[in-house]
């Protein structure tokens, strides 16, 4: 029988980003967050998981996986790609569309992706909290474990760290700023009103940076009181998108970015909206969403100016390479970090090897006992045995205790497979098995001593 893999072997990460196929591709891979609940378990039960964590952005789609004992991350990357995409795979195509990571590889583009540097915005922060949101969703669903549940906070606590000790968070990263920059421009030329579609990551940040700049800002959403409770934080107003698409606002912009999987704007919404734009000029539509919010073509037939996140990532794509250069501390803070956790990991691992070191140990002291017990020390009381027994099974403990917190240290300095190494060579027959009382019990009578079985001595509490 082959031995068990560990938790971290079996860890694998399934995926695929804005760098891999394009951003529009990732449509086909995004499931609808009203069937997430319903599908994400029957999901988890088809790939053989007893953990799974589906994260789902602008510029990425992924799954965080712990495979069964027979998983095989070859046959995952197939499976994924038919349950998301809900067709088999041309020839290839599976190879070219998604990736995949596994072991502490999977660890490493975990914390990178936590700390903004596989973003097409290098340095961005949003993703901390859709890492966050995609925790408590698994979490809610079962399908979050004790060992998702230790590598996405030490992730997301990594994140944290490379943005406070480095200057990766610097600056204006977010791709939100990106989109901001092009309703900027268009309020130099026309101020006015900008409507936010939708409560989101991405709609929020603007809602912020829109404010505290003195735009007035007209929060929109499928449901009102969520519409009503960002408008409240920032001092703006509020409407449902009913009657948004039925009676439009005059507005200069609209910036979109839902979880919606289809078009939140049709011809005739984006008809009345281009009638009403107070400057004449039709409104700028920046599109944030995955799924689209607004389909590119009647926009563009309408004649409406359109951003979609292929333009957002292009433009964040030109400063990548420079941002990537300034991120190299950040980078050095995350391979750091992974490096302390395989080892966190390795050693926890190690401890049924350091016990069963610690029971040889034991059983060698009492084999030897007896030998000096039947031999040089055969004229002994029971009472002197006793204490004899007691006093070589204390020092045996404490000796075996000081062996595996230098094991443990060993393995944190150069990894598991020293500790391995080590061990592997001590595997040594304890002694000649002339009896199985070191193991079995003692059957003499007559005294204290006599009449305690070894394996409790061998694991008692005495010290």
């Amino acid at each position: 029988m082959s031995p068990k893999r560990s938790p971290l072997a079996r860890l694998a990460i399934v995926g695929t980003s804005w760098r891999d196929a394009g951003v529009e591709s990732l449509t086909r891979f995004t499931l609808p967050i009203e069937c997430r609940n319903e599908r994400l378990p029957a999901l988890a039960q088809t790939l053989g998981s007893s953990e799974l964590v589906y994260v789902a952005t602008c510029n990425r789609v992924e799954m965080v996986i712990v495979l069964g004992e027979d998983g095989d991350p070859a046959v995952l990357r197939r499976q994924v790609f038919s349950e998301l995409a809900g067709l088999e795979p041309r020839p290839g195509e599976v190879e070219r569309t998604l990736r995949v990571w596994t072991g502490i590889a999977a660890v490493e583009h975990l914390f990178e992706v936590a700390a903004g540097l596989d973003s097409a915005q290098v340095g961005e922060r949003e993703i901390q909290g859709q890492l966050r949101t995609a925790v408590a969703g698994a979490r809610e669903l079962g399908l979050c474990g004790a060992m998702l549940e230790e590598i996405f906070t030490a992730a997301l606590r990594t994140a944290r760290r490379a943005h406070r000790e480095t200057r990766v968070g610097a600056g204006r990263l977010s791709l939100a700023e990106i989109g901001l920059d092009y309703v900027r421009q268009r309020l130099r030329r026309a101020p006015g009103t900008v409507a936010l579609i939708g409560v989101s990551t991405m709609t929020r940040r603007c809602a912020r940076v829109l404010a505290a700049a003195g735009v007035p800002v007209l929060v929109v959403n499928r449901t009102l009181d969520k519409a009503e409770q960002l408008a409240a934080e920032i001092g703006a107003r509020a409407c449902s998108l009913h009657d948004f698409r039925a009676r439009p606002e005059p507005v200069e912009a609209v910036i979109s970015a839902t979880s919606a999987t289809q078009p939140v704007l049709g011809r005739g919404d984006l008809e009345r909206l281009r009638a009403c734009a107070p400057s004449g000029e039709p409104p700028l539509l920046v599109d944030m969403a995955v799924p689209h919010d607004v389909d590119a073509g009647i926009a563009r037939a309408l004649g409406l100016a359109r951003v979609g996140m292929a333009e957002v990532t292009a433009v964040a794509e030109t400063q990548r390479e420079q941002r990537l250069q300034e991120a190299a501390p950040a980078r050095a803070v995350v391979h750091a970090a992974v490096e302390q956790l395989r080892r966190r990991i390795g050693i926890r691992e190690l401890a049924p090897e350091l016990s069963r070191l610690e029971h040889r140990q034991r059983a060698l002291a009492v084999d030897s006992l007896e030998r000096l017990l039947a031999g040089e020390l055969a004229g002994l009381g029971d009472a002197e045995r006793d204490a004899l027994h007691r006093t070589l099974l204390a020092l045996a403990r404490r000796l075996s205790r000081v062996q595996a917190a230098g094991l443990r240290a060993l393995a944190e300095e150069h990894g598991t497979a020293a500790v391995r190494t080590f061990l592997a060579a001590g595997e040594r027959p304890v002694g000649a098995q002339r009896s199985t009382t070191a193991t079995e019990g003692l059957e003499e009578t007559g005294s204290a001593y006599a009449t305690r079985p070894a394996l409790r001595l061998v694991g008692g509490s005495e010290d």
